[in-house]
């Protein structure tokens, strides 16, 4: 019995070191347990903070996409009126800038008809000046020769009016 006792206590010894043991390794488990516990916990936050975040950015970054598409509709709006006035006013120049070539070659059409007017007059009024130039040459030396010939008779007068006087003097 007492064997038998001190056996069975021997078993109840070991049997409660081992509960001993086993609740040590349960409240180290359950202190784990609870450390996974709050790490899951802050884990659950983050990642509920995470999803937050991540649908703000979502629709921030949606209606940053629809600005951006705005922005470009309109952009490329004002583009296509720029080129189109671009496009009209190039048309408009474009007319003008043949309306002042054909003036142009109008215009040195009749400069040369001009031109050629001129050389035609320049020579007529050359040909004139010319034969006025004889003309006047010519009226010039008779000029000369009338007043060479009224001298030499002006000198045949006053001798002879010399005379006269002489011969009036003599017969006083």
């Amino acid at each position: 019995g007492v064997f038998m006792y001190s056996h069975l206590q021997q078993k109840v010894r070991n049997a409660e070191a081992l509960a001993q043991k086993y609740k040590q390794q349960q409240e180290a488990l359950s202190a784990q347990l609870q450390v996974v516990y709050e790490h899951r916990s802050r884990l659950e936050r983050s990642l509920q903070k995470e999803r937050g975040e991540h649908k703000k950015t979502k629709e921030d970054f949606l209606v940053y996409k629809l600005e951006a598409q705005e922005a470009l509709n309109k952009e490329k709006q004002d583009s296509m009126n720029r080129y189109g006035a671009l496009s009209s006013q190039h048309k408009i120049l474009k007319n003008q800038h043949e309306d002042v070539k054909k003036q142009l070659l109008d215009l040195q059409l009749q400069h040369n008809s001009l031109k050629l007017e001129h050389r035609k007059t320049l020579e007529t009024h050359s040909q004139k000046y010319a034969h006025l130039q004889q003309e006047k040459d010519s009226e010039v030396s008779n000029l000369q020769d009338t007043v060479f010939k009224l001298r030499e008779e002006s000198k045949l007068l006053r001798k002879a009016h010399q005379e006269v006087h002489s011969q009036l003097l003599s017969a006083q």
